[in-house]
């Protein structure tokens, strides 16, 4: 009786713990959702209820034409369009440009391979800000002001993107390498056919990373573009704050029309996601 009593009250503590820890997380959860359900409950509003006091959560009218007026004030068709071109070709450039590098870092013997990884690293603590100016001198003289490769050469190598899939290449072993190079596999072709498939979480993580980074650029794609046919969608949310003030619904309907493309490609691609960044932390 002692025994089973005890052991049925360490279940108890056992499940009174683990519900706690679902509420907690639960309570996490929506703290971290709120922000976008107000975004979506603010795109549905009345422009009288947006700055209404006490906040009212659930409109009393849902005003759908809010996303109407907002894709109709301004190009967005041209910004997304942009967006996706940029937000591709720079994401597949990373990924071809890291893939080689962190092979390098990761599986390759050469001469001073540990300083120039420690000097890429060191670059990671540079401030983008301190190289705008050099960088706009750079694309003035190229003459790629206004055009698209301004807004994608300087952003296919990602120092952090080779770090991360070097630590995940250095979790797969070396016999890999020792029983292609038997066979008479050459290092390009082992890259491609072995280490590529099986790092597939990895590169999808760079992959995911590099493309939302792209999609949320604004700054320099504010600074390089001067017509309206170069921008992206996050200049264009621009379009809404104006001297005369905020239109609120519609700058809201177009977040939430901005944000969709993340969402649903964080959707298909969150168990790579998870997967990566959790090996990527090992190391054999």
């Amino acid at each position: 009786m002692g025994s089973g009593y005890l052991v049925e009250r360490a279940r108890l503590h056992e499940r009174l713990y683990r519900l706690l820890i679902y509420l907690f997380l639960l309570a996490g959860s929506f703290v971290m959702l709120l922000p976008f359900l107000w975004m979506i409950s603010t795109s549905l509003k009345p422009a009288s209820e947006v700055l209404t006091m006490p906040p009212r959560f659930i409109p009393s009218v849902f005003r759908f034409q809010n996303y109407i007026d907002a894709w109709n004030a301004a190009p967005f068709a041209r910004y997304f369009l942009n967006s996706f071109f940029i937000a591709i070709v720079t994401t597949v450039g990373e990924v071809l440009c890291t893939v080689l590098a962190a092979y390098a870092f990761a599986k390759m013997d050469f001469f001073g391979k540990n300083v120039l990884f420690v000097a890429f690293l060191g670059t990671l603590m540079i401030p983008g800000e301190m190289l705008l100016v050099p960088n706009y001198i750079t694309m003035t003289r190229l003459h790629w002001i206004d055009k698209y490769p301004a807004l994608i050469v300087p952003w296919i190598v990602s120092v952090f993107g080779i770090f991360l899939l070097r630590q995940y290449f250095l979790t797969l072993p070396d016999d890999l390498w020792d029983a292609a190079r038997i066979d008479g596999c050459s290092r390009f072709r082992f890259l491609w056919q072995v280490m590529v498939p099986l790092s597939r979480p990895g590169i999808t993580t760079v992959a995911l990373l590099k493309f939302i980074g792209t999609w949320n650029a604004f700054l320099w794609v504010l600074i390089m573009t001067n017509s309206p046919s170069m921008r992206t969608v996050p200049v264009g949310l621009s379009y809404f704050q104006t001297e005369a003030g905020t239109h609120y619904g519609q700058l809201m309907a177009a977040s939430t029309l901005a944000i969709l493309p993340i969402l649903l490609l964080f959707f298909f691609a969150q168990k790579q996601f998870v997967e990566a960044v959790a090996r990527s932390g090992l190391k054999q």
